[in-house]
């Protein structure tokens, strides 16, 4: 019942591995990870085995912890929507009405999301084999490693389901998925490299300790999920979509969100007592007032409480004990911003064609351009308003510490790349919705395309600096990213301890570029999503 005849796995398992998009995702990751070692491998007849270069570690280390990071990404896009998905489909009942066991529905769902991951990762290994002769690395590194691995994805899983049973909305559960799995994912990176020479004992623990604590974990998660399954709290959605929020706030425990109060009201207005006004836009009213809230604020307290336990160590760490990797937290606040705002956005125009209300939308009196900026605005303004939360301690920072007074320009545009960065996902995860049909697709694009301008440029900039090419023009293709933009602004001498040399000597007229693509990128994207919307007004059938 919970394998060999499970229905749910093997439903799940025919309707994941059996569509084109599943083997194209294979094929394209193959022929990445063959392509990097092919660039990296040496041009010469015959290897030297008797040495160890740093170069070919620092490949491996890369190529590794690349795919580490892209599979904790992946795990949870897969199984976040295993439990929420059957909600939004409004097939939840009927699941729980069948004679299967919640055990047993959990099991089949874990595992028929975490299926095609394993594919992937077990796939690559025979090309991280290949690496072994370029030296650097031993036998017993790269089992450690595809073993902690297997052991994250599993639990990556099982926390993506736990949040998938707590939440009714997908992208909810997504990025409080992501939220948890981020100080893990940050741990795990400098455990590793904290170990790094270190084969026989990184195989040890990984053997012995890590997979004893990742299990145990996994069992309480999927129990818990299970127990929710067995007696749901959320039974029966019909007429109770919208929550009160004085009635949430009564039973939540921790932090509560006061609506009426100072800094809450900013991304969380109070309810209106009155008629709107005349000339108002009812988009951006009806968004703002009630929308984003209409499945309660559980999903905003957890991001806000979890992003401060996370942000506060690397505070003391990063301004205050060793200030020349100050870059290093806007960096988190920027990936913060990449997690949480698009979800916001991610549905703003697919949510309206999933529940059928698009065209009456577009065909009411209300312009194309107001139901793009009333919905732009609201996504930007909660998601601007979270981030605002995380930069307090670098204010902090700048306003105590007198190394950072000789720096404000930097620290301006520190603030300005995070503005600019939250603009930005907005904008694509709403030029994302108005192109496709489903909010989950939507919010998987936003991300695809997100990773694709912020995150690919400085990878490939690191991979070719890692095999020793000239990386003086390579460094334009960072035009786009912010983590470039960042690290590349200038810091003098009083950042460091010894003050006799600049920290960083930097480059502003990178920094120059990226506020210049960016504003060209933003601009492109919103008047196609413009476009986009005047023409299904104008009688366009289908997007």
């Amino acid at each position: 019942m919970y394998f060999t005849e499970n229905p749910v796995l093997q439903r799940e398992l025919l309707v994941n591995l059996r569509t084109g998009r599943s083997f194209l995702l294979l094929a394209g990751y193959q022929i990445l990870l063959a392509a990097v070692v092919l660039v990296a491998w040496p041009e010469d007849d015959r290897l030297d085995l008797t040495t160890s270069p740093p170069s070919a570690r620092r490949l491996v280390n890369l190529f590794f912890l690349g795919q580490y990071v892209i599979a904790s990404l992946m795990a949870p896009s897969f199984a976040a929507g295993a439990i929420t998905g059957e909600k939004e489909r409004m097939t939840f009942e009927m699941l729980l009405a069948s004679p299967l066991r919640p055990a047993a529905i959990i099991i089949g769902k874990m595992v028929a999301s975490l299926t095609h991951l394993v594919m992937l990762i077990i796939a690559s290994l025979p090309i991280i084999v290949l690496c072994l002769p370029l030296g650097g690395v031993s036998l017993f590194e790269v089992l450690a490693a595809y073993i902690g691995l297997m052991v994250s994805v599993v639990l990556f899983g099982a926390i993506g389901i736990a949040c998938s049973s707590y939440f009714s909305r997908t992208s909810s559960s997504l990025v409080v998925s992501y939220l948890i799995i981020l100080p893990l994912v940050m741990l795990a990176v400098l455990f590793w490299r904290s170990l790094e020479g270190s084969g026989e004992l990184r195989l040890k623990l990984m053997l012995i300790v890590v997979p004893a604590y990742a299990i145990t974990a996994v069992l309480l998660l999927c129990g818990n999920a299970a127990g929710r399954l067995l007696y749901p709290p959320d039974i029966g959605s019909e007429g109770k979509e919208v929550l009160d929020p004085e009635q949430e706030n009564r039973r939540a425990v921790g932090l509560i969100i006061q609506r009426d109060q100072f800094p809450d009201r900013l991304f969380a207005p109070p309810k209106k007592q009155t008629l709107m006004a005349d000339g108002a836009n009812p988009v951006y009213d009806k968004e703002i007032h009630n929308e984003i809230f209409s499945q309660g604020t559980l999903m905003l307290r957890l991001v806000i409480q979890i992003s401060m336990v996370v942000a506060i160590p690397l505070m003391a760490w990063l301004l205050f004990y060793d200030e020349t990797k100050c870059g290093w937290f806007v960096t988190y606040v920027i990936v913060f911003n990449l997690l949480v705002g698009p979800v916001f956005l991610a549905g703003s125009i697919s949510g309206e064609r999933e529940r059928q209300t698009l065209d009456l939308l577009l065909t009411s009196t209300v312009t194309p351009w107001q139901i793009m900026w009333g919905k732009l605005l609201v996504g930007f303004r909660v998601s601007f308003v979270l981030t605002c939360f995380l930069l307090w301690p670098l204010l902090l920072a700048a306003a105590l510490a007198d190394s950072y007074w000789s720096n404000w320009g930097s620290v301006l545009l520190m603030f300005a790349i995070v503005l600019a960065v939250c603009i930005t996902t907005s904008v694509i995860a709403m030029f994302c919705s108005a192109l496709t049909r489903k909010t989950s697709v939507s919010l998987l694009a936003t991300y695809s395309l997100i990773l694709l301008l912020f995150a690919l440029p400085v990878t490939v900039v690191a991979v070719l600096r890692i095999l020793g090419w000239d990386v003086t023009a390579a460094i334009w293709l960072g035009i786009t990213s912010p983590f470039a933009a960042v690290f590349a602004l200038p810091l003098d001498a009083n950042m460091t301890r010894s003050g006799l040399a600049p920290a960083n000597i930097g480059d502003l007229r990178l920094v120059a570029a990226y506020f210049t693509a960016t504003a060209v990128l933003v601009s492109a994207m919103l008047l196609a999503t413009w476009v986009r919307l005047r023409s299904r007004g104008l009688g366009d059938v289908e997007i």
